[in-house]
């Protein structure tokens, strides 16, 4: 028996748009759940979907000439759907009782039932609404558009129908002009031929192709409405187009203190929105300050700039001297690093029991304040960490220049999910996708009730720059009931099932992936995979020029170089960008959550975790692995372990020792070989969460927790003790590490310092002597003996430390002055 969803309005709201769909059917609870005993694989697999190149037309998007266009739909598996556009209504019956008339529609179709939103008092109603039946779904052979009148107290008083035979539905196949709706007789329940009235609707059969997609009510989705809408339909958002503000506070005149026995300690401190910088304290009537407050600002400029002049009365207490407010629609916007002219200010005097009349008297003489001020549109304002950077372009549009290609991705499906919830007693996942690139986001649909959702969604970004990174990540919803404001404020959050990365310079121009990236998320307990997400990506290229001139510019814009901002200041405003963006996208319909958000720009990038340290520190270590490899090789090479490649060596030596013009092209030339040869190894997949890198396997659970953990912290006083401990403990390996390489190079630098005369004069004797001895020895002769000298065989070496290193290891360092 297939599950039944009825889309059905939720008594108690207003009627307006409020529309559920639920199981009908119990045995939608038994799905398929995976197995806990399996053993866990981490790695990403190759797929062969049928993807929509098959499709007898190639999907839509398709111009004459056979040329695809950027809105190509193949990417993707062919689904099939029964839409209905269900239009208006005119003529119908009235109660006999009321004289009036509610009307709404009830779609049916074998198990499944969808239910417009009922319209007041209206007997020529309009709704324009779509309904997508999947025809994987549908056992029924006939549609049934039924026509009711909403009644308050006891059954719905029906007013008439329209069936319509499914084998006789017409099929319509992008890119061919929509299905113009047609005008429909409402028989009567009896079938005597009465007629009740007039429906306009439009049913065809296609696929996803159809625009009408996107905007139709699904049947393996869901729409929850309490008393607000909240839509989880497929949804692509933009981000808000985020400025610098740049306050540049010069100085001040006229500052007067409430206390005249005591100069002023003025700062200024200025605020829009929730964020607040302030200048340091001058101690003067005239003060001069000449700092950069730097500002976060999205468009529609909704929030305003306060300019507040305070008085460090004492530590804990500050004086108001005068404030401002000022629209940002009043400041210039700067493309480039010209300068701004400035502005004189007038403060309002602000205090607490002022009489209208002296206020107007303090118009008359008021505090200056000198300031520039402008909004920057040449720098790129960072929402997302700067590893994973989807997007370099500044903010203006005038400076953006033509993309380089295109991105396609079609978001397939996800495989073997876990239980997220539970629902009537058993696990369940209401299953959706996010995907981010640049200032484009997009959501899919949310399948509701099964561990192997079906999206076939695809969706097309324009690529400036391909050393970029798209980021796709899978939530449960947890929203799918009703809430009112109240239950809003304790509504669960949105699950995190994984996430995955792609770096665009890793993908090859013009080749389709389909691969299933592992979902991996780090718990309390260790990783742990949370299922499979299906996808297929393509990159193409429009100009392999322009993609190669790329690779010789600047990463950011010019003004990051010209007029650069300090790191604190790139991380604070990275934090109020995403709040910012955050903030926005969870006032859109429907809302993708603040959670949402912050995952996908990784919020929590910056916190320090034991497990990131020590991934961080095997990576620097594989980093030297070549070179500690190649040490070793040479070591092996001047002890004669081989002796057949030592000789070699030393033939190789000679040679290069006789015609050093050979040295250069013979090192770029073993590069090139050796790029040659690595090309049969080349990765032939994307990237996809690694979790040994990461050092998610190797994390005991004591340092998973510290990770999870509060800031500030949440943890009884003895495990914060202990962890610091333990922090102290890793924190003196380090500093111990860090200081040797100080003092190696304080060594190095006291040769010529004096620091120690005997030595200092020792390496200037050998520095003179050398001087001498390689201007009258030939470079080959020089070369050659330290060649020799090096590759020595073992019988003349000795097991004691040369001259020079015990020289070295002599000189004296700083560490003697340190307390």
């Amino acid at each position: 028996m297939q599950p039944r969803i009825s889309i059905k309005r939720r008594p108690g709201g207003n009627g307006n748009n409020q529309v559920t769909m639920q199981s009908m059917n119990p045995q939608v609870q038994s799905l398929h759940h995976p197995s806990s005993h399996h053993e866990e694989d981490y790695n990403l697999r190759d797929t062969s979907p049928q993807l929509g190149e098959r499709w007898p037309n190639g999907g839509r998007g398709w111009m004459s000439g056979g040329e695809r266009s950027t809105s190509t739909y193949d990417l993707v598996e062919q689904m099939f759907y029964l839409y209905v556009r269900v239009v208006k209504a005119k003529n119908l019956s009235t109660n006999s009782l009321t004289s009036s008339c509610d009307p709404y529609v009830e779609v049916r179709l074998g198990n499944y039932k969808g239910r417009t939103k009922h319209i007041e008092k209206k007997s020529n109603p309009e709704w324009n609404q779509v309904y997508a039946f999947s025809k994987d779904q549908i056992q029924s052979s006939v549609l049934e558009v039924i026509v009711k009148d909403k009644e308050t107290v006891g059954r719905d008083d029906y007013i008439g129908r329209v069936a319509f035979d499914l084998n006789e539905v017409p099929t319509r196949v992008p890119p061919d002009s929509p299905l113009a709706p047609q005008w429909y007789r409402l028989d009567d329940r009896r079938g005597d031929g009465k007629v009740r009235g007039d429906i306009m609707l439009a049913v065809w059969n296609g696929t996803q192709a159809d625009e009408a997609f996107s905007d139709a009510w699904h049947s393996d989705a869901a729409t929850v409405y309490g008393e607000g809408v909240f839509n989880i339909r497929s949804k692509v958002y933009v981000s808000p187009k985020l400025w610098y503000l740049r306050v540049n506070v010069i100085e001040a005149q006229d500052v007067i203190s409430s206390d005249r026995n005591r100069r002023p300690e003025v700062f200024i401190k200025a605020q829009m929105g929730s964020q607040v910088l302030g200048t340091k304290v001058c101690p003067t009537t005239t003060p001069i300050w000449n700092e950069d407050l730097v500002f976060v600002a999205a468009e529609p400029f909704e929030e305003q700039l306060t300019i507040t002049m305070e008085d460090r009365v004492h530590g804990s207490k500050d004086e108001v001297l005068g404030k401002i407010i000022l629209p940002l629609t009043l400041f210039e916007k700067r493309l480039d690093h010209r300068p701004v002219q400035s502005r004189w200010f007038n403060l309002e005097k602000y205090g607490f029991g002022m009489m209208e009349g002296d206020r107007r008297n303090e118009v008359k003489f008021s505090s200056k304040i000198h300031m520039r001020i402008c909004l920057e549109g040449g720098y790129h304002v960072l929402d997302e960490s700067t590893l994973y950077a989807s997007d370099h372009r500044p903010t203006a549009r005038q400076l953006w220049k033509q993309p380089i290609g295109m991105l396609e991705v079609g978001i397939l499906g996800a495989q073997k999910l876990l239980p997220m919830k539970m629902n009537n007693s058993r696990g369940s996942t209401d299953a959706y996708c996010v995907a981010k690139y640049g200032q484009k986001w997009i959501r899919t649909r949310t399948i509701l009730d099964t561990f192997g959702p079906k999206w076939n969604e695809q969706y097309t970004w324009e690529v400036y720059d391909p050393c970029t990174v798209i980021t796709l990540g899978v939530f449960d919803n947890c929203h799918l009931g009703g809430a009112g404001e109240k239950e809003k404020e304790k509504a669960p959050r949105d699950s995190r099932i994984g996430k995955v990365r792609i770096r665009l310079s890793t993908l090859e121009a013009n080749r389709i992936y389909t691969n299933s990236y592992p979902l991996l998320v780090l718990h309390q307990h260790g990783v742990k995979k949370m299922g499979e997400l299906q996808l297929a990506i393509r990159f193409t290229t429009l100009s392999l020029a322009n993609l190669v001139y790329i690779y010789g510019q600047p990463l950011l814009p010019k003004m990051h170089y010209l007029s650069p901002l300090t790191v604190n200041q790139v991380e604070n405003l990275r934090y109020q960008a995403m709040n910012i963006v955050a903030t926005r996208l969870g006032r859109a319909e429907p809302p993708l959550r603040k959670e949402v958000v912050e995952y996908m720009l990784d919020v929590d990038s910056h916190m320090w975790s034991m497990r990131r340290s020590k991934a961080n520190f095997f990576r620097i270590m594989s980093l030297f692995s070549s070179v500690i490899t190649t040490g070793k090789w040479f070591n092996q090479v001047c002890n004669w372990k081989n002796p057949v490649t030592s000789v070699l060596v030393h033939v190789l030596f000679f040679i290069l020792i006789l015609y050093p013009e050979l040295i250069l092209p013979t090192i770029f030339l073993y590069m090139f070989l050796i790029g040659l040869w690595n090309y049969r190894f080349r990765p032939r997949n994307p990237t996809h969460m690694d979790t040994k890198l990461s050092w998610a396997e190797g994390a005991n659970i004591d340092e998973l927790d510290e990770e999870f953990d509060t800031f500030p912290t949440s943890k009884p006083h003895d495990v914060v003790r202990m962890r610091y401990d333990r922090l102290r403990s890793v924190a003196g390996r380090i500093q111990t590490v860090v200081g040797d390489i100080a003092t190696q190079g304080e060594r190095f630098h006291s040769l010529l310092s004096w620091r120690d005369t005997r030595a200092t004069s020792l390496f200037i004797v050998f520095s003179l002597c050398s001087a001498v001895i390689l201007y009258a020895t030939p470079p080959r002769v020089v070369a050659l003996a330290a060649g020799l000298y090096f590759l020595r065989h073992p019988k003349f070496r000795s097991k004691m430390p040369s001259v020079p290193s015990n020289f070295f290891k002599r000189l004296p360092a700083q560490t003697d002055s340190m307390l």
